[in-house]
C-alpha cells in the first residue's frame, strides 16, 4: 500500500479557499503544485491525485482534468455532475485508496498526492497512510470561507526535498514558504 502525501497553500488564518476560488493569484506557486504532484522517478508511471468535488470544479475548466496525472474526484453523489472518462469518481476515500491499491492502477501509479478540499485533507491527515504535507506558508491573510485542518503534534516539520526552495519565496507583493511536515 502507498503512502499518501497532501500538498496545500495555507494562509496565516488558515484559508485555502474563497467561493470555490483561491484567494490570491501565485503563478510560480501553482507552477510548483504542478511540478510537484507530476514528479515521478519512474517515466513509465504517472501520479495520482485525490480531491473532492468543490476543488475538481474549482479549477478552470480548460485546465481539468489537470494534465499527466489521474484525476480521482471524491463526491457523495457520483451521478450528479458529469465527468471525463479519464476521471475516476469515488464515494470515498477508502474507495480510492481501495482502486489505487488494486491492478492495474497498482502498477500504473507511483505517488498518490490529496489535493483538497478541507474534509477530504482532514480525513487523509488522520488516514495510517498520510505520509507527508507539502505546506506553501503564505505569509498574510486572506478573508476565506475554507480551511486546512489543523496540524495536530504528530506532524513534525523535516528538511525539504532537495528540488524544494528552502528560501522565503515573493510574488505579487506576497511573501511565502514551502515547508514540508512528516506523520510521526
Amino acid at each position: 500500500m502507498k503512502k499518501i502525501n497532501l500538498i496545500a497553500a495555507v494562509c496565516e488564518n488558515g484559508g485555502i479557499g474563497i467561493k470555490g476560488d483561491l484567494p490570491w493569484k501565485l503563478k510560480k506557486e501553482l507552477k510548483y503544485f504542478s511540478r510537484v504532484t507530476k514528479k515521478v522517478s519512474n517515466p513509465s508511471k504517472r501520479n495520482a491525485i485525490i480531491m473532492g468535488r468543490k476543488t475538481y470544479f474549482g479549477v478552470p475548466e480548460n485546465k481539468r482534468p489537470l494534465p499527466e496525472r489521474l484525476n480521482i474526484v471524491l463526491t457523495g453523489d457520483p451521478s450528479a455532475n458529469s465527468y471525463p472518462s479519464e476521471v475516476v469518481v469515488c464515494c470515498s476515500m477508502q474507495e480510492a485508496l481501495n482502486k489505487l491499491d488494486t491492478a492495474p492502477l497498482s502498477e500504473e501509479i507511483e505517488n498518490i498526492w490529496v489535493v483538497g478540499g478541507s474534509a477530504v485533507y482532514k480525513e487523509a491527515m488522520n488516514s495510517a497512510r498520510c505520509h507527508r504535507i507539502y505546506l506553501t506558508e503564505i505569509k498574510k491573510t486572506f478573508e476565506c470561507d475554507t480551511f486546512f485542518p489543523e496540524l495536530s503534534k504528530q506532524f513534525k516539520i523535516v528538511e525539504n526535498d532537495e528540488d524544494v526552495p528552502r528560501e522565503i519565496q515573493e510574488e505579487n507583493g506576497l511573501e511565502y514558504q514551502y515547508k514540508i511536515y512528516e506523520k510521526c
